[in-house]
């Protein structure tokens, strides 16, 4: 199976975001093909938006904010960072800087790199931690897997740190001042911030009420004014002081006070001891493209297996009938099972190696099994299905740019907000359960399946995947890509298609044995194609893109 696509794409961003459904491992990719053909003009192209940068975060204002840094001569890292500030006021149920965040940067001259500070697992980790891991795999808004004891060690500040030092341009404080004006003046809570089914536990804790109940005592509803007044202080002492203050400064000293009060072993020599890590990208060919991702502990090796198989089936153009479009999507859900039962394989490559999944013999072996009349069923997985992820997308006017994930793992994290700095905890040491045994202190987290409590928002290398093939194979255009229905795999094997694929087409892969649900899901994309720029943020959850 070839790209499609006759124009040149001299960088195609393609990248994920959400406050996850069911599936997914986080990553960002880049994908790129080299220079030769004429790109088409603005009026050739209706879906060309922006003409020299671009961000695309999972809500308007953060897109605007990145834009503005871009403006200022900052540097697509600079957005990134902005832009990921932003959100986890936005969206603080997805990510924060109590989480962990991947970046993949692709600087002017073509050379992409990954800086990866995940959270990690702490020193003084209760050993028979993951025996309290819960016996289902259906998803939890205050369940097992969302208390203290969950934390690992933030590294959302570090992977700042470290990507700003090597790609910043403008002063590491300037990044979080239109933030930190937003937390203390309160702004208008979003819709998807107030309105999912784990919003409802915010009554029950005593830190989440002073946050998001009004004076009455009524829970905020979509429209409600909110301010995060703590975690501005917090913001603008590491704006102010540096990225140090958080790992071993007064942020360090209130934040593990606040964790061990609330049940947590997570210390400051913890804390002291955390260190982002910079590496060079993995990556695979696509045809005339090649795709650049992070390797392990993120899905990238995931994606590039589900693409290998289906790029095996040689399809020359897009699926039109009914039985076309069944055929396709029975082999694309296969795909995913097969990437599900591997899921178990992705994790820390200081404790292990998973460059396997990336060889086209390892695709070829898995699409021999299989059928075109019937599926397979693999039964349920042992991981846990969470929540809680988001996505930004920067392009810059040299040619630089940024695929960035961040996440606290479910939604809301630990369900833990530290009351004296304001930071929402991530619960980041769930993700092993169902893949390992024990958990060993330094081991950074395992990037897996994510899913939302309300159903409403989804980050997964399937979507991403589909979305590549939609663009790239088929020729659609970047919204056509992302719009266009998609299906998902969870834990349990249950096929999960979006409400708008033809009835038609649902019925036949029922009838191939496949279990059918539903979903919603939200992908998140910037592209550049010679002088045409064009930037998508998923409306399912209704973000929106900017830029100039």
């Amino acid at each position: 199976m070839q790209p499609k696509r006759s124009r040149h794409l001299l960088d195609l961003f393609f990248v994920f975001f959400g406050c996850a459904i069911v599936g997914g491992i986080w990553l960002g990719v880049w994908l790129c093909k080299s220079k030769g053909q004429v790109a088409p003009s603005d009026d050739e192209d209706p879906n060309c938006r922006f003409s020299k940068a671009a961000v695309a975060a999972d809500s308007e204002n953060c897109s605007e904010i990145g834009k503005d840094i871009l403006r200022k001569n900052g540097s697509a890292v600079d957005a990134a960072i902005a832009a990921l500030l932003c959100t986890s006021i936005m969206n603080p149920q997805c990510m924060g800087i109590g989480g962990g965040v991947i970046f993949t940067v692709m600087d002017s001259s073509g050379k992409v790199k990954i800086i990866t500070s995940r959270e990690t697992v702490p020193s003084n980790v209760t050993s028979d931690l993951l025996k309290s891991c819960p016996n289902t795999t259906d998803p939890h808004c205050t369940g097992s897997g969302q208390d203290s004891r969950w934390i690992g060690v933030p590294g959302e500040i570090r992977g700042y740190e470290a990507a700003h030092r090597l790609y910043g341009k403008l002063p590491w404080a300037d990044l979080f001042q239109p933030t930190i004006k937003l937390a203390r003046e309160g702004f208008p809570i979003p819709y998807y911030q107030a309105n999912n089914e784990c919003f409802s536990f915010i009554s029950l804790s005593l830190s989440f009420r002073e946050l998001y109940l009004d004076k009455n005592g009524n829970l905020l509803k979509t429209g409600d004014t909110v301010k995060f007044e703590k975690l501005a202080d917090t913001l603008e002492m590491i704006a102010n002081e540096g990225p140090d203050v958080f790992y071993n400064g007064t942020i360090a000293k209130n934040l593990t006070s606040d964790i061990q009060d609330a049940g947590g072993n997570l210390t400051r020599k913890d804390l002291e001891l955390y260190e982002a890590k910079v590496t060079d990208a993995w990556n695979i060919s696509l045809g005339e493209y090649k795709l650049y991702f992070p390797p392990p502990p993120a899905g990238g090796a995931i994606l590039s297996l589900i693409l290998n198989i289906m790029k095996g089936y040689k399809m020359e153009s897009e699926p039109k009938t009914t039985d076309e479009k069944i055929l396709f999507y029975h082999r694309y859900i296969e795909a995913l099972k097969f990437a599900n039962e591997l899921k178990t394989n992705i994790s820390d490559p200081n404790f292990s190696s998973d460059e396997k999944l990336t060889e086209d013999s390892f695709a070829d072996s898995k699409r021999s099994l299989i059928s075109s009349d019937k599926t397979r069923d693999p039964g349920i997985n042992l991981y846990l299905d969470s929540i809680g992820t988001t996505h930004v997308s920067v392009l810059a006017e040299d040619g630089s740019a940024v695929s960035v994930t961040s996440s606290i793992n479910d939604e809301f994290g630990s369900g833990v907000l530290s009351p004296s700095t304001g930071i929402i905890l991530n619960n980041q040491l769930s993700d092993f359960c169902g893949r390992a045994d024990s958990v060993s202190p330094g081991k950074r987290s395992i990037l897996h399946p994510n899913l939302s409590c309300n159903h409403h928002f989804l980050i997964s290398f399937f979507f991403l995947s589909k979305a590549l093939m939609n663009h790239l194979w088929f020729g659609k255009s970047l919204k056509e890509a992302i719009i266009t229905p998609v299906v998902l795999v969870d834990s349990k094997s249950e096929v999960k298609p979006e409400p708008k694929l033809e009835k038609d087409v649902v019925d036949g892969l029922e009838a191939l044995g496949h279990k059918i649900a539903k979903f919603y899901n939200t992908v998140n994309a910037v592209e550049k194609a010679g002088s045409c720029i064009s930037a998508w943020s998923d409306e399912r959850k209704k973000g929106k893109a900017a830029g100039y």
